[in-house]
């Protein structure tokens, strides 16, 4: 049982940094403005499709987690 109360800690850590992280990168003013994210508008539909910006974190959270496990 030792490994799942650590297993509980290290995800509830993650979820933690992941809310605080969600909450300042509202005040980033190029988070989510990418070149590479689509924004599309019509008259009434909106399609926003946050390409680079979903590479961009993908990169950091595998550098993250592959230093970790190091």
């Amino acid at each position: 049982m030792p490994g799942i109360g650590k297993s509980l800690i290290i995800i509830g850590l993650m979820i933690a940094a992941v809310g605080v992280l969600c909450t300042f990168l509202g005040k980033v003013p190029w988070f989510g403005r990418l070149p590479g994210d689509f924004y599309i508008r019509k008259e009434n539909f909106t399609l926003y499709f946050p390409l680079a910006t979903g590479i961009l974190v993908s990169v950091i959270l595998s550098l993250i987690l592959w230093l970790l496990r190091k």
